[in-house]
């Protein structure tokens, strides 16, 4: 996707919520909305295009998506015989930059797209410069050894962004994560209400 270059910490103020694969940073101290009038934004109510569409954000913004991106996705989940919004946070997270991510080999998603643009991770032995791959149950992710001691790796290594998911297995000895089964909905380090935004795509795609 193209760069992400606004104030991320705005954009959680905006929505409400920390995206832990946004930044590490929280809205705690600054849980307002932006602006001059944004503490009385807080006690408007919100209509239900609105709530959708926030809940929309959440996921395009966390998991750096454009909205083409987003799009694809819903089409992709709606083709199983599952829920479509538990398949479609199952893709999200799936997606190799998340797995990084959530690996705890990068802080954040952005940091973990990076790396692996930069040809610094390898997906079962073989290196990879696509953020969007999906990862699937067995498949291995690692550094590879002359990025391991990149300052940006270590720091994570040393304070995880977020604990590790039950569905990724981590060897430490060797920095490498296994996908041992599919994530499920709860797995999502965030709340979201994601059959908001299957109704928001109802009569969009």
């Amino acid at each position: 996707m193209s760069r992400f270059t606004k104030p991320r910490l705005k954009v959680m103020r905006a929505l409400g919520i920390d995206l832990p694969g946004l930044s590490r940073k929280t809205i705690e101290n600054r849980p307002t909305p932006p602006g001059q009038h944004g503490a009385k934004a807080v006690r408007r109510r919100k209509s239900d295009f609105g709530i959708k569409l926030q809940e929309k954000q959440k996921l395009r913004f966390n998991y750096g998506l454009t909205e083409r991106q987003l799009r694809r996705l819903i089409v992709d989940a709606r083709k199983g015989s599952a829920p479509t919004g538990e398949t479609l946070l199952q893709l999200l997270e799936c997606r190799l930059d998340n797995v990084v991510f959530r690996a705890g080999l990068a802080p954040t998603i952005p940091a973990a797209r990076q790396l692996v643009s930069h040809r610094h991770i390898k997906l079962n032995g073989s290196l990879v410069n696509i953020p969007s791959i999906r990862v699937r149950v067995g498949d291995e992710i690692t550094i590879k050894a002359e990025s391991m001691n990149m300052p940006v790796v270590l720091e994570t290594l040393k304070d995880l962004p977020l604990i590790r998911p039950e569905w990724l297995a981590w060897d430490d000895s060797s920095k490498t994560g296994r996908m041992a089964h599919l994530p499920a909905a709860e797995d999502v380090p965030f709340p979201v209400d994601v059959q908001q935004v299957v109704e928001y795509y109802a009569n969009r795609i």
